[in-house]
């Protein structure tokens, strides 16, 4: 949706939720859905830790009315109106998410956007908590995510190598490793930083950007090789548009 009733500044009791309305903000145009629940997510969890406080009354009240809004919008959307369709909409996109990102650390490749994504599916996670109690897997999944979200971060803030790949999970869901810390720990708190950072109008490009883009770049050498110096601009500039907004 391109207009929304603008949310007061968040009560410092609310806290917990930003990055929630933040992912939010990022799926409004993204993937609606995903927007819509971890609004409700943020909503539920608002009306929990406090309902009574006129800041904090007021924030969930514009809350509501961004819900309301976004609800009205998706109406015909069986992700919306139907709680089994929506919960797995948003399972599979949180899992998709957390596999680019584990896919990226696997291969060594750490960069803002893993990280970003790992964290993110996190959230997700919890967001997944509107339609019921978490599977153990889920629980795992996004103690992970969040574990290496931000020990890869920390790594790369020290200039370290992030060691690559899997880490185990014990039986308490305490997370061991044999090189990266003594087993068990409770988990680091999520350094800030990891979303406070981002400049307005970041985006996180998903695998199948890349490889649309990656085509893009292919037709254009192969226009080059005929000296189709038009369509080779052409889609050169696809390229360019959808790796520097997400959108094609």
């Amino acid at each position: 949706m391109d207009t929304f009733v603008a949310l007061p500044p968040l009560p410092p009791q609310f806290k917990s939720i930003q990055h929630h309305l933040r992912t939010a903000q990022e799926h409004d145009k993204r993937d609606p859905v995903v927007a819509y629940y971890c609004r409700l997510y943020a909503m539920q969890t608002g009306m929990k830790i406090d309902s009574k406080t006129p800041e904090c009354r007021k924030f969930l009240l514009k809350l509501m009315d961004q819900l309301e809004a976004l609800k009205k919008h998706l109406c015909d959307n069986e992700a919306v109106t139907q709680e089994i369709v929506g919960s797995a909409h948003l399972e599979n996109y949180a899992l998709k998410m957390f596999l680019y990102a584990d896919n990226e650390d696997r291969a060594g490749r750490f960069h803002k956007n893993m990280i970003k994504s790992f964290y993110t599916a996190s959230l997700l996670i919890d967001v997944i908590t509107v339609f019921g109690e978490l599977t153990e897997e889920n629980v795992k999944h996004r103690k992970y995510a969040r574990w290496k979200a931000t020990y890869i971060h920390n790594c790369l803030k020290n200039g370290e190598t992030p060691q690559a790949g899997p880490v185990g999970i014990d039986e308490d869901d305490g997370v061991t490793s044999n090189t990266l810390q003594p087993s068990p720990q409770p988990l680091p708190a999520i350094d800030p930083a990891l979303f406070s950072t981002v400049c307005q109008g970041d985006i996180r490009l998903t695998p199948e950007d890349f490889e649309r883009a990656q085509k893009y770049c292919k037709y254009a050498g192969s226009a080059l090789q005929y000296e189709d110096v038009g369509t080779a601009v052409q889609n050169l500039q696809k390229a360019l548009q959808l790796l520097t907004t997400g959108r094609e």
